[in-house]
């Protein structure tokens, strides 16, 4: 389906992480769309339309030089984000999928396989936009990653100093304007476990100008009985999180709102 006449300005956004942000729910629990709010650029499988958002997210955008793991995708966050995103700006969303579960930050660096399959999406996206006459309001990212930092144990501080590399190449490479970092929660069975990387977020956030943290709702869900497994998420655990991250972004970027958690 070709929408691209139906829309004259959008907000690009990069949805980057791993799995959590990828998405192990289920689509069918996942929010609609309205018309004309949000819609999916497919930059490895189709990088010539747009189509409209739906769940799963990303789904078949799978390229084997880069972001790789067919049938993975089920049910993301994406959906209510975009959703309650809109609400604020009143501009529509363009998502590009580019998420890879189980990756650690040392895979997401400048010059990594996933980092370059980042820019590229993004750098498509951008440009069959102006193609299009479909002006670009703002150019941002949503990234949620760092579970398999704590399984791995990665030092904290090595952590928050690769993922202040990666926004910054992406701010100098894609003109990326603001990072909006989802935290992750805990492992299920270990509730300490992802507490330093999580801690490590949170310096970020406060360090960086360009980093909003916009929510860490993950870190309940253990405790509300919204994990489906040791590290992932009913669909209802999604929708939360997507829908108080795409609020908070949305009020920002609408009107310099900082989030509130």
């Amino acid at each position: 389906m070709n929408e691209r006449m139906k829309i004259e300005k959008a907000d690009l956004i990069l949805f980057m992480g791993q799995s959590n942000m990828a998405g192990r729910g289920r689509a069918e629990e996942a929010p609609a769309v309205p018309e004309g709010t949000g819609y999916e650029f497919r930059a490895v499988t189709a990088p010539d339309r747009l189509f409209p958002l739906t769940e799963p997210f990303g789904r078949d955008e799978n390229d084997p030089e880069g972001v790789y793991e067919p049938g993975m995708k089920t049910g993301s966050l994406v959906s209510a984000f975009v959703n309650a995103y809109v609400a604020e700006t009143h501009v529509p969303v363009v998502g590009i999928s580019c998420a890879k579960g189980g990756s650690a930050i040392a895979e997401w660096v400048p010059g990594s396989a996933y980092y370059r399959d980042a820019v590229r999406r993004m750098k498509r996206g951008e440009s069959w936009l102006s193609a299009q006459g479909i002006q670009i309001e703002h150019r941002l990212m949503a990234w949620c990653q760092g579970c398999t930092d704590g399984d791995l144990r990665t030092d904290p501080e090595v952590y928050r100093q690769r993922t202040s590399a990666m926004i910054r190449g992406l701010q100098e490479d894609c003109k990326i304007e603001k990072c909006f970092l989802i935290e992750i929660g805990n492992f299920r069975d270990d509730p300490e476990r992802y507490l330093p990387i999580r801690q490590a977020q949170e310096k970020l956030a406060a360090e960086e100008p360009d980093v909003l943290l916009v929510s860490r709702q993950f870190a309940s869900f253990a405790a509300r009985g919204l994990m489906k497994d040791e590290f992932h998420y009913l669909q209802e655990g999604y929708n939360l999180v997507g829908a108080e991250a795409g609020r908070n972004a949305g009020r920002y970027i609408a009107a310099g709102e900082m989030p509130v958690l």
